[in-house]
Parts: C-alpha cells; sequence; structure tokens
C-alpha cells in the first residue's frame, strides 16, 4: 500500500504562559498533497479522539447504557446495523444543519437533541415518511432544534496521557512535557519538517551468492559454524558479526 509520511514539530501555548514542543509523525492514504495539504492534515490528527465521541453516542446515548437483546449471531449482527444506520443517518442531519448555517462547526451541534428529537417525532406518530415532501419536514424539526440549542465552540485544551484503570500494566509513564492537568491552549504552532533522505548506503560487493560453489555459500557456512559448536547458544548479532554485515545497525530497545 502506498502511503505518505508527514513530519511535524509543534508547540503549544496555554493560557498561564507555560509551553512546550513535540513530535508527530503521521501515516496517511492520502497521498496527493495539492488536495490533502500537510498542515492541514497535522490539525486534524489533533482531532482524532473524536471517534471515542462515537462509541460513547453508541453505547450510552443510543443503548443508554444496555447490552444488545438478540442471542444469536445473526441477531446481533441485525442490531448492530440497525444501531450504526441510526447513528449515521443522525450525523448526517447534524451535518445538514450546520451546514444551513454559514460558519457554523458541526462539532457544536448536539446528538443527543437530535436523537432525542428523532424519538418524539416516532412516538408521537409524527415521523411517518410517506413522501418527499413529509422526509424534508422530519429532516427539518431535527435540523431546527439542533441549530436551536448549538453548543459552545470547543475550547482547545491540552494534558498529559493518563491511565485511568489503576490495574492497568501500562500505568508508568514517562515525563513528556505536557501537565498533569487540563489547560486551555492559546496557541499552537504546527512546523511542517521536510523529508530527510535516510535510504542506506548500498552494499559495495554483492551477496548473492547463487553461483558460487555450494560449500562457499553463507547457508553451508553457518551450518558449519553451528556444528562445530553445537553447545553454544548462538544469537543472531553473534552471527552477523561473524560474517560481518555491515548493514547490521545498533540494537536499541524500547
Amino acid at each position: 500500500m502506498k502511503v505518505r509520511i508527514i513530519d511535524a514539530q509543534t508547540a503549544v501555548t496555554c493560557a498561564d504562559g507555560t509551553s512546550f514542543t513535540g513530535s508527530y509523525r503521521l501515516v496517511t492514504t492520502l497521498t496527493d498533497a495539492r488536495r490533502h495539504p500537510a498542515t492541514a492534515l497535522v490539525g486534524l490528527y489533533h482531532q482524532r479522539w473524536e471517534h471515542e465521541s462515537a462509541y460513547y453516542a453508541l453505547r450510552h446515548t443510543i443503548m443508554n447504557g444496555h447490552n444488545l437483546r438478540s442471542g444469536d449471531p445473526a441477531g446481533i449482527e441485525q442490531e448492530m446495523w440497525s444501531l450504526l444506520t441510526l447513528y449515521q443517518a443522525l450525523r448526517t442531519v447534524m451535518v445538514g444543519a450546520g451546514e444551513s448555517l454559514p460558519g457554523t462547526d458541526a462539532d457544536c451541534c448536539c446528538f443527543s437533541i437530535a436523537l432525542h428529537t428523532a424519538r418524539d417525532q416516532l412516538i408521537q406518530a409524527t415521523g411517518i415518511v410517506t413522501a418527499d415532501s413529509d422526509r424534508d419536514t422530519l429532516l427539518g424539526t431535527i435540523g431546527r432544534r439542533i441549530l436551536a440549542g448549538l453548543l459552545p465552540p470547543r475550547r482547545q485544551r491540552v494534558s498529559t496521557r493518563k491511565v485511568k484503570a489503576p490495574m492497568s500494566r501500562y500505568s508508568v509513564r514517562h515525563a513528556d512535557g505536557r501537565p498533569d492537568t487540563s489547560r486551555t491552549v492559546t496557541r499552537l504552532d504546527v512546523t511542517i519538517l521536510e523529508p530527510v533522505d535516510q535510504s542506506p548506503t548500498p552494499p559495495t560487493t554483492s551477496r548473492n551468492d547463487r553461483h558460487v560453489t555450494p560449500a562457499a555459500r553463507r547457508r553451508h557456512r553457518i551450518l558449519g559454524m553451528l556444528q562445530k559448536e553445537p553447545t553454544h547458544l548462538w544469537q543472531p548479532r553473534e552471527i552477523a558479526a561473524h560474517f560481518g554485515d555491515i548493514t547490521l545497525g545498533p540494537c536499541t530497545d524500547n
């Protein structure tokens, strides 16, 4: 798969005057730099946590924390598709409502209002769609309710990543410069780093030994070395050093 790698350096300034920098590397399949500028993609990368809102809407807002009712795989699959269809339909209405008011961010549209309005339409038997005009009326009602209860713009915040589960094996974290408590961001500067050519230097001689005698081939020599010392626990690095692998880099453990 062909991908595009974007390296960026970010500088964050908080409301209390503190600042820190961070590095990001984004790998994306959006390879057209003209259609998808690097700066725009890095800006969207900071909103990657938005998918958590989708999980919350499905599990808590729509399902209210309840489990699926079906007791067989086919029924569960049907319920999942119905939930995803409902979620996508409501999100489509929310986007349409936001676009009808120029300058409105879709994040300001409340999912709970859209869900409760649609539910009221069904309970009151006013949500039965029989014609295109009725469909427009239904969507218009939900859209008007959404626009009447727009949420305030989301403020940019920053804090260090924390593990909420007390028994998690990832509870130990390293200091990354970000504050322990959430702080409001007043300025965010993003600098796109130019790619650096890190192509390895090709070897001076070829290692293709298919045309040499079997006794001189690398595989035969390695097997002979292992047979001479059958009790020695050879490590790959030892074998590479013994045969002089010049492309072997230093080993680092993360």
